[in-house]
């Protein structure tokens, strides 16, 4: 795969839904690793999920709301908030809330890059 100089502005609308329910406007890729800018609507729960083969880094940037990630036999639930990051290590189940006062926004680096909806697969969740 040769590899050139990309940009990509943020789409104003989102360009497909996330396997956990949340919207996303997808940017960059390079062969390791990509890019997407994800919102869940005011008060939404998302699906709790897993994934098969990929690994991300998360960081929020609007919104309040609630995190929880299992790993294995550790577990924790977290409020999250702009400024927060975190990592979704392979094989953790994770699922999110976004808190009653506006969409929780946050953009996440998968790596490798995201193979397709198949990816993900449903796991029991807390909410």
């Amino acid at each position: 795969m040769a590899q050139s100089l990309a940009q990509k502005p943020l789409s104003l609308t989102p360009e497909a839904v996330a396997p956990d329910g949340t919207s996303v406007r997808l940017l960059c890729a390079l062969k390791g690793g990509s890019l997407a800018h994800f919102e869940l609507a005011a008060g939404a729960v998302s699906k709790a999920v897993a994934h098969h083969s990929v690994e991300e880094l998360w960081l929020f940037l609007e919104g309040e709301g609630r995190m929880w990630r299992r790993l294995g036999d550790e577990a924790s639930v977290l409020d999250v908030r702009p400024g927060l990051s975190l990592t979704i290590p392979l094989g953790t189940h994770f699922q999110f809330r976004a808190g009653p006062g506006g969409p929780l926004k946050f953009v996440a680096v998968t790596m490798p890059p995201w193979p397709g909806a198949e990816e993900a697969y449903a796991v029991q969740g807390i909410w």
